[in-house]
């Protein structure tokens, strides 16, 4: 009997050249820079800009930034403490995989208040040309999960399930008799949600569209920035019910999992941006 499912196999890695590797995930981080260099640009040409051409490059390198320390160290506080008091090496071991989005959200406030500041625009006039360049990125971010087979969803049997060996035994995609399970229909019971295509559909695609749009007019400023909050709190939060709670975490408090938690914080700020920016305006 064979298997209904897809099996994920695919290799993290990209391209080898003898000790130097090029992994999958980097790629999709480095095609999200790129897009947001390109439709930064494109947007930097309206007359309302906060910036010029030139300075988008100026505001990626600094949001780089953002995003790697931020996501790092927000991973480490809010998923790893436990391996941080056993290890104090391991907030610098990157390469091991581990970034957080809700920490690299506040590396990138951070940056975007130091650079507005620089500027002379204000925190929320960057802000809003950042948000709907940022909602792409997380698309891109999204499916360098899905390509690393990690942060697999639930058990399921829909259709449209995959197998994640990884989920299964560590270095399963590997396995040449998990493979071998997999043809005769074995591992059908372990196949999973593909959360990662959901929030990459989600909190990724769709919100960079609802953004571009929304903002492809003149908007109080400060609206399309409250937006975002929203529009991902809204959709991660969804998504959250078809991903598979971090091991060492579980579910924290009524059936919610970290992701959800953190998303509540994030929603009743957004809402009141939203609304604070409109009634300023």
């Amino acid at each position: 009997m064979e298997s209904n499912y897809y099996y994920h196999a695919i290799d993290p890695v990209a391209l080898s050249l003898g000790p130097f590797q090029i992994h999958w995930y980097a790629l999709t981080y480095l095609a999200a820079f790129g897009a947001f260099w390109l439709l930064g640009r494109i947007r930097a040409r309206r007359q309302l800009a906060p910036l010029n051409q030139d300075q988008v490059a100026d505001l990626l390198f600094w949001g780089i930034l953002g995003v790697i320390l931020g996501g790092r160290l927000g991973y480490v506080l809010f998923y790893g403490l436990d391996q941080w008091a056993g290890d104090w090496l391991f907030p610098l071991r990157i390469w091991e995989g581990g970034m957080s989005f809700h920490g690299g959200l506040v590396g990138v406030i951070v940056t975007m208040l130091l650079y507005g500041r620089h500027l002379g625009c204000g925190f929320f006039r960057l802000a809003d040309f950042v948000a709907p360049l940022a909602a792409l990125g997380l698309a891109f971010g999204r499916l360098g999960n899905f390509i690393g087979g990690e942060l697999w969803g639930r058990k399921t049997d829909v259709s449209w399930a995959v197998i994640f060996p990884e989920s299964i035994q560590p270095g399963g995609r590997y396995s040449a008799e998990l493979y071998q399970q997999y043809l005769a229909g074995a591992l059908d019971e372990f196949a999973r949600h593909p959360s990662q295509l959901y929030q990459a559909a989600g909190e990724g695609l769709a919100l960079f569209v609802i953004l571009w749009w929304y903002s492809s007019r003149p908007r109080p400023v400060g609206t399309v920035s409250g937006l975002f909050l929203i529009g991902y709190s809204v959709f991660r939060f969804a998504a959250e019910f078809f991903r598979e709670p971090d091991a060492h975490l579980g579910f924290i408090a009524a059936g919610l999992t970290m992701g959800q938690l953190l998303s509540l914080p994030m929603l009743v700020a957004g809402i009141a941006i939203f609304i604070w920016a409109r009634r300023r305006a």
